[in-house]
């Protein structure tokens, strides 16, 4: 399993979620992903280091996906060997009073990579098109001009706020942001199984709410907010990745090596130079150092 083809991942084209798979196994057995994850994140942590010391991009990982999908568990998994320092993770949840007096965008400009770092979004700001629009009476809570009503949440609304959400990544691109966003595709009935476990195992029954049976009933709406939104928004610059998630080791394999291969291909990402006179002088300060022990 030295190679994992990610094209087939990638969305180049418009998909239907229908016709995706959500169980993906990679033809591995338990313990072979694990070992396959750890060797793909501890490159993933050398190309940490250097994308630090180069300086020069950041990292977003956008990861979206229905309750119990394994967006945590993943965020645990393939990150913990980096550096905990350059790698921050955002869970966005309901907007608060603060974030509501402005645009919504800005809880998501303002979380955005440092030039050499990584910043994870465990719901992201596509969360503006996909819970708002099952629930559209939710942007009356955002106060934008001309929107008065809930007729006012119409096509036209819709298809304004794809196109912001596509000028925001185009320019945050453009700036030195490198952007891989992942749906994490999970069965239906799998979900019925993880929210069983959450009952039935009292170290989890603190993860269980009853709005997660509520949202439950809306499925097929969300399903269809979701394949909309990825068909709308997957860019070159900015690309989709359909992850099979109802095998949650796979999953994070698939999502470490996407991330590792595509960062590999970013050949000017290189530790800094050494300026010459330094470099003509680093045996001198070596002698220094060590005169240090006399």
């Amino acid at each position: 399993m030295d190679y994992i083809d990610i094209t087939h991942y990638r969305v180049d084209k418009p998909i239907k979620l229908s016709e995706r798979n959500t169980l993906d196994n990679l033809g591995q057995d338990s313990k072979a992903l694990k070992k396959k994850l750890r060797n793909v994140t501890r490159e993933l942590a050398e190309f940490q280091n250097t994308l630090y010391a180069h300086g020069k991009y950041g990292v977003l990982v956008c990861l979206q996906g229905m309750d119990t999908a394994g967006k945590d568990s993943l965020i645990r998994e393939v990150f913990k060997e980096l550096n905990a320092r350059g790698v921050e993770v955002h869970s966005f949840k309901v907007p608060t009073e603060l974030e509501l007096n402005h645009d919504y965008l800005w809880r998501h400009y303002i979380a955005l990579p440092e030039r050499g770092r990584f910043s994870v979004f465990n719901r992201t700001h596509y969360e503006n098109v996909l819970v708002t629009k099952v629930h559209p009476n939710y942007i009356l809570g955002e106060n934008i001009p001309g929107v008065e009503n809930i007729e006012d949440v119409n096509t036209e609304f819709w298809e304004n706020r794809y196109r912001q959400i596509n000028d925001f990544e185009k320019h945050i691109a453009e700036n030195g942001t490198l952007i891989f966003k992942f749906f994490l595709h999970l069965s239906k009935e799998e979900q019925r199984q993880r929210l069983l476990r959450r009952l039935e195992l009292k170290e989890k029954n603190w993860k269980f709410s009853p709005s997660d049976l509520k949202e439950r009933k809306l499925w097929d709406k969300y399903q269809a907010c979701y394949e909309e939104a990825i068909n709308k928004t997957s860019k070159p610059h900015a690309p989709w990745h359909i992850i099979p998630a109802d095998d949650k080791k796979a999953a994070r394999v698939l999502v470490a090596s996407i991330l590792l291969e595509a960062l590999k291909k970013y050949k000017d990402v290189q530790e800094p130079e050494l300026d010459e006179e330094i470099k003509a002088n680093l045996e001198t300060f070596k002698q220094e150092l060590e005169k240090e022990k006399e």
